[in-house]
Parts: structure tokens; sequence; C-alpha cells
């Protein structure tokens, strides 16, 4: 039966399906996917140019990377230099980050883009370009160390980053949230957070030690129930909490 020879397919998208917030499903799909030898996943809206920095992170829709790389990208204003975007913005065919290397290393803006990628792991991997219903165009990476997918491999997470892209847009859409009340510090914390700014320079710039400026962040993050800090400025944005 053809039920029973989709077995793992069918499995990983109950999985998916089963996962009631984004940051249960961007945990679902690199638990799955680590199984192959991915070790990040990243996808989101491209935003249209002109977009500020902070809108920018509002476009994310998954994110497992390492620790601190995607503020360290939409701080230093990545995004439109970043040759993977570059080229699904022009070429909707999934890629090899390998396959673009000639044209990146030629380009010292998009080399750049590449070489801090790689101080956090990731040094190679797969994007596959998507198109919403409403004709924007998104991108979604998977991402490691070492990670060099055959043709087969290729078709599989083709086919996983299409359905769970779907579903993070369905959560992402979901039943209204409740609201969230942050104090007036909370607020300020949150805003700097958006602006780039280190647990220490907050701390400076609000006259708190750092420990109170990561009490701050850690209490909004509990409010807006985000495991990250690059989530609860998405969400800071999705909320209106953000200028």
């Amino acid at each position: 039966m053809i039920t029973k020879a989709l077995d793992v397919t069918y499995g990983l998208f109950q999985a998916f399906d089963r996962a009631g917030s984004v940051d249960a499903l961007d945990r679902t799909l690199l638990d799955a996917v680590s199984k192959l030898g991915v070790e990040s996943t990243f996808a989101g809206i491209i935003p249209i140019p002109g977009t500020s920095r902070r809108d920018q992170a509002a476009h994310v829709l998954l994110d497992s990377t390492p620790p601190g790389w995607t503020e360290r990208y939409f701080k230093a204003g990545h995004l439109f230099r970043d040759p993977t975007i570059r080229r699904l913005t022009a070429d909707l065919t999934p890629f090899r980050w390998s396959d673009i290397e000639p044209a990146y290393r030629a380009d010292a803006a998009a080399r750049r883009v590449m070489d801090e990628a790689g101080d956090f792991r990731l040094r190679q991997g797969f994007t596959v370009p998507l198109i919403t219903l409403d004709g924007r165009v998104a991108g979604f990476s998977f991402g490691a160390e070492r990670f060099d997918p055959s043709p087969e491999l290729r078709g599989m997470l083709q086919l996983v980053a299409s359905y769970a892209f779907g579903r993070s847009i369905a959560l992402g859409e979901g039943p209204p949230r409740p609201e969230v009340r942050l104090t007036p510090r909370e607020r300020e914390a949150l805003q700097w957070a958006a602006d780039g700014k280190t647990e220490w320079e907050i701390g400076e710039l609000m006259s708190i030690s750092e420990h109170g400026a990561e009490k701050h962040l850690r209490s909004i993050r509990t409010k807006l129930g985000t495991a990250s800090r690059t989530h609860a400025v998405a969400e800071g944005f999705r909320r209106g909490l953000l200028k």
C-alpha cells in the first residue's frame, strides 16, 4: 500500500502538525534533519529592498542556527549581500552553497558573509527557494560544518522544506495571541536588543548591570513565550511592541 511505503514521510509530517508553536516546530525539524547530516536550519520571507535591518528580522520564520549568528547577520546588514539570497532571488532552483562559491569568492562583501557564517559552523549547505501563493520569494536553508547532500537527499530536503515552511506560516497566522504587558524598562531592553546591542551594551545604555539586562531579556522571553532572543525580537515586531 502507498501509505505503508510512505511511513517515514507521513510520520514526520504528523510530527510537524503536532507542533503547537514555531519553537516546537524548529526543534522537531532539526531533530529530523540532523539524522541526515544537517546541523542548522533557517527559513524566512525575503524582505523587499530598503527594509530596515530591524524589520528584516521580523521576516524570519524558522531559525535553529548557532546562538549569536542571526543577530550578527542582521546587525551587520548582511541580508542583501548574502550570496545565497542573491542567488535564490535570481534563480528559483535549489542549490548547494558550493555551487555558488566561485561567484561569491570574487565578491569581497559576499565572501565576508560566507566566511563569517563559517565561524558559526555554517560552511556548507543547501538552499531551497520557495514562492508563496502571494508571490513572495522565500528561502529555506540547511547548513552544517560539512554538508554536501546527494541528489536523492536534496530531493528529500526540498519536500521537508516545503511542508515545514507551510506549517510555520500556519503557526504564525494562528489564533490571536493573548495581550502581553511589558514594563517600560523591558520595552526599552527589547528595543535595544532589536538594535543589535549586546547584554553588556544594553546594561550600559540603561545604567544597569549586564546581569540586570540579562534578567530583563529573560523576563521578556518568558512573557512572549519565545526560546531565544532572536525570536523575542521577531515576536516583538509582530505584536507591535517595537518601532
